[in-house]
């Protein structure tokens, strides 16, 4: 149940495992069968993969960047699998429809293997199979004794950490506001069921585009991590509010202020203040973190430059170079109806190049292999540094995947921790 989906012999089993089964389903001593059904089902699958990318890529559009060829490949091969298996059946006895159905199966099964081991979505089969479990519970009251901290000092100065549990929690909420959402995730360290509970750094943590708050559960391991962490640091760890930034599946709002939506005063304001009425938190701008993978990484740096009195650090992982819908042609039109001057207003890029924001602090981590957003990130950390941000640079192995996205955010945790004040 541990073994890695992403790297090592399961992944490289199944494309081998695959590649044997569409042999198999595809040899067959008939002359009709490669004369007329084989070239058939080839070519009506190419039509319908090809269409279909078509269709994603320049009609329907419901994220940024084109389909990953790769991606295309593995849904060809799974369409072929399954069509050359129906035409495989009647005519063949039990146990040629039997293997038959298996063959395909394995084509089908070793296709998403592929798919989540080039995302880096589920590391095991266990995370995987977690998809299907609700870990929710509910949010704690308010506290009745809270911990302060003196002027001059850290949490970790005063901070002992004595009977708290091994494990934090994770609640799904509701958090009302100027934009209609989907549930939110909210995890609480440990050190938050102290009997005298801590005030607690915050970091709001935002999804990609397609996907939804629970990405960080399922995908990033988010509860995985902080208990890690937390243990390391005597319970101590941020609160994670992991709101719905796009609406939907597939909507994009872009974070912004728009035709599209009022995504900016949610994230802003509505979030910020349900995590101070509700929770115990640490409410000074230092200890506020704003971050997110891709199209969350965008918006964490567009929040930090629009809201920096709510955020005063950011963590971009994998973010584009602006808020984007594909062009930005087809971004101002759709967000401001044409108005260049109205998205250059809250374009992140556009405002560093006219502003100084020497009291934010960010981490912009890319994938070493990422060609499309590895020179936008590139770009982004040159233009934080001129406007006198105290950036760092982060690359490390992989694409625009989970592979980067995890290490990336929890290898940022000891700088947010220093930034924050939970450790000395």
């Amino acid at each position: 149940m541990d073994l890695s989906l992403i790297n090592g012999p399961i992944p490289k089993a199944a494309t081998v495992a695959a590649a044997l089964a569409l042999t198999y389903l595809v040899i067959r001593k008939n002359r009709t069968w490669w004369v007329r059904v084989l070239p058939m089902v080839v070519l009506a699958v190419a039509l319908v993969v090809t269409g279909l990318t078509l269709v994603i890529d320049q009609l329907w559009k419901p994220w940024p960047e084109p389909m990953p060829v790769i991606l295309m490949v593995w849904l060809g091969a799974a369409l072929v699998a399954i069509s050359l298996a129906v035409a495989r059946l009647r005519p063949s006895r039990w146990y040629a429809r039997v293997a038959t159905v298996i063959a395909a199966v394995v084509v089908i099964s070793s296709a998403l293997t592929a798919t989540n081991a080039y995302y880096g979505l589920y590391p095991t089969a266990r995370a995987a199979l977690e998809v299907f479990n609700n870990p929710s519970v509910d949010l704690p009251d308010s506290a009745s004794d809270v911990l302060e901290v003196p002027a001059g000092k850290k949490l970790a100065d005063v901070w002992t950490g004595d009977g708290l549990p091994d494990r934090g929690t994770l609640s799904e909420i509701e958090i009302p506001g100027a934009m209609k959402t989907r549930p939110a995730w909210v995890y609480l360290p440990p050190a938050y069921s102290a009997k005298s509970r801590p005030r607690l750094p915050v970091l709001v943590l935002l999804a990609g585009q397609p996907g939804s708050p629970r990405d960080w559960y399922d995908a990033g391991r988010i509860s995985d991590n902080m208990d890690e962490f937390a243990r390391a640091h005597s319970g101590l760890a941020p609160i994670v509010v992991m709101p719905d930034s796009l609406g939907s599946l597939t909507a994009n709002p872009l974070c912004l202020d728009s035709k599209l939506g009022q995504a900016e005063t949610y994230l802003t304001r509505d979030v910020p203040k349900w995590i101070k009425e509700r929770l115990t938190v640490d409410e000074r701008r230092e200890a506020w973190t704003i971050a997110g993978l891709s199209h969350g990484g965008t918006c964490s740096l567009q929040l930090a430059v629009r809201a920096p009195d709510v955020y005063g650090n950011f963590i971009d992982l994998s973010g584009q170079r602006e808020p984007t819908l594909g062009t930005r042609a087809e971004t101002v039109k759709a967000a401001f109806g044409g108005d260049e001057a109205a998205f250059a207003r809250v374009n992140p890029l556009d405002v560093l190049a006219t502003a100084k924001f020497p009291q934010l602090s960010g981490v912009i981590v890319v994938g070493r292999d990422d060609g499309q957003y590895r020179p936008a990130g590139a770009e982004v950390f040159e233009a934080c540094r001129r406007a006198g941000m105290d950036v760092q640079w982060k690359e490390l192995p992989g694409g625009h995947d989970w592979n980067v996205w995890r290490p990336g955010l929890y290898g940022s945790l000891p700088w947010l921790a220093q930034r924050t004040g939970l450790v000395r």
